[in-house]
């Protein structure tokens, strides 16, 4: 499909509710008011190995807990989202540092669109895509990625962290539900995947796997590295199901299949 046929989600789809009950991380997010991270935010976060004197832009900033924890390091970030109510949130959250603690770094949010930053050219050390592909078409995601390589510094980098993996879910997740279901749970997996937080089915628009993201990154001129990971599997269960998860998780190409998160840090291609 073309552009014509693929429009932009509504910004209207993300409310304070989605932001507070379904986006990623709202659980900590309402306990600590953004003072700390979820497991996926904060593993995203010290992939992108931000330091004083950089410059940061978080795309897709939601609800600002990473603005504040780079204000907090004294580095200068900002922040653009789609959605009015997450400019409002992550300004709110800045505020609220900014009263406790004063932060000697510049720093600032607004609504834009992540195909059209408004920032000059060459700008940032550091550019974070967390939780946010999954909800751009792919010839959006292509242009906002082209935007990413205007205003990133030739030796900066572009991090990025989406989920859930594509071929889980096509894959993996219907023999994963069969499992289950057999163990008796059968009720905490619907046939759709994304049913377990309904308000995917509305936003996720383009999951992706290893191949698309090394794929998307490289016909947007960047090049770098692409993994795949998941969160910790703490489960009390038996002997076999330990040594099926082991092998599931721990050995390709099973794992290509079983991990759930996809990772990327990448580099502008010099020409």
């Amino acid at each position: 499909m073309n552009k014509n046929e693929q429009k932009p989600l509504p910004s209207t789809l993300y409310t304070e509710e989605y932001f507070l009950t379904a986006c990623e991380g709202y659980d900590e997010f309402i306990q600590s008011e953004g003072e700390h991270l979820s497991r996926r935010l904060r593993d995203a976060f010290a992939v992108a190995d931000v330091r004083p004197g950089m410059r940061v832009l978080d795309v897709g900033c939601g609800r600002g807990e990473i603005l504040r924890h780079c204000m907090e390091r004294d580095i200068e970030v900002y922040g653009i989202d789609y959605a009015e109510v997450a400019t409002q949130m992550s300004q709110a959250v800045m505020t609220r540092l900014w009263q406790e603690k004063t932060p000697a770094a510049r720093a600032g949010v607004c609504r834009a669109d992540a195909k059209r930053l408004p920032f000059p050219t060459g700008y940032f050390d550091r550019v974070l895509m967390f939780d946010v592909v999954e909800h751009l078409h792919p010839w959006e995601l292509h242009e906002a990625m082209m935007e990413v390589g205007r205003v990133m510094r030739d030796n900066g980098r572009f991090i990025i962290h989406t989920a859930p993996n594509r071929w889980y879910d096509q894959y993996a997740y219907p023999w994963v539900r069969r499992v289950r279901t057999l163990m008796g749970q059968g009720s905490l997996y619907p046939k759709d995947p994304r049913a377990i937080t309904p308000v995917n089915q509305d936003v996720h628009v383009n999951e992706q796997d290893i191949l698309s993201m090394n794929r998307a990154l490289k016909q947007a001129g960047f090049k770098g590295k692409v993994w795949l990971d998941s969160p910790p599997q703490n489960r009390d269960e038996t002997a076999v199901m330990a040594a099926l998860r082991r092998i599931a998780f721990g050995l390709p190409p099973f794992r290509w299949f079983f991990e759930r998160e996809v990772f990327a840090v990448a580099e502008k291609v010099r020409g």
